[in-house]
């Protein structure tokens, strides 16, 4: 087996709880397929954080299981959000607990206008953001509230996707390849839109295979392969560190 360097600013597993976010020793299955091999990090309220990796390194899994979807199967560890232990809580009770998942496919409700969308996603509480609030973030949105959600164009679609999470009392935000398929003047656009919610509080995790402009965009980054932390830091050290890049990200 070749040796691997190891790349870390702080070794060692966070301790759970005093972060606002708290990832703590997770593991998690596809079926027999061990997938998630004791991830842990904190993330700050208000903090992007880049989870990066190559392709099959664990990332969509971590944030599957951190939203605390069946698929896969969390079998050990703790997550915690505001000292609230998601871990312990079904997919609908972590999302009223504030966590919301934007998956890469958005998953928009096919034959309901964007508005319906919007609304749908207000019916149970605890509700978030007002429709006004949600247009004024999204302009867009408000032109097409009458268009059905799935005849938008991809950009837009990820506005809607973002907006329906942040229609709920949303806490903590995580987000898979949101930059895929689309134009760097919409990529512009979702990124500036992830500032303004930034300078709301909400925390968000980000994965993205397009590192570089994850990395410019984050705070921190944790870079995980085959399932494990390989490195916690800012996002500025993996910018500085080619040796780190090249070894886990292929940049």
């Amino acid at each position: 087996m070749n040796e691997r360097t190891e790349f870390s600013a702080h070794p060692g597993r966070p301790s759970p709880g005093p972060a606002y976010f708290s990832v703590w020793d997770v593991h998690a299955y596809y079926g027999e397929s061990y997938i998630v091999q004791g991830v842990s990090f904190n993330v700050h309220e208000g903090e992007i954080l880049a989870l990066l990796g190559r392709n099959g390194a664990g990332k969509t899994s971590t944030l599957r299981a951190l939203a605390r979807l069946s698929d896969p199967q969390l079998t050990h560890g703790e997550v915690w959000l505001d000292h609230q232990p998601l871990h312990k809580m079904a997919a609908y009770e972590a999302s009223q607990a504030g966590i919301g998942l934007v998956p890469e496919d958005r998953r928009i409700i096919q034959g309901l206008t964007v508005e319906e969308n919007l609304q749908l996603a207000q019916i149970a509480p605890p509700a978030g953001w007002s429709l006004e609030r949600l247009y004024d973030l999204f302009p867009r949105l408000k032109e097409r509230r009458r268009q059905e959600g799935t005849t938008l164009s991809g950009g837009e679609q990820q506005m809607l996707a973002i907006a329906r999470a942040l229609a709920r009392d949303l806490k903590v935000l995580l987000l898979d390849e949101p930059y895929e398929g689309l134009a760097p003047v919409i990529v512009d656009e979702i990124e500036k839109t992830l500032d303004l919610i930034k300078e709301q509080g909400i925390t968000t995790v980000i994965v993205e295979q397009n590192a570089v402009r994850a990395l410019a965009l984050a705070d921190r980054s944790v870079i995980l392969d085959t399932g494990t932390v390989v490195f916690d830091g800012t996002a500025q050290e993996v910018l500085d560190n080619e040796e780190l890049r090249h070894e886990y990200l292929a940049i």
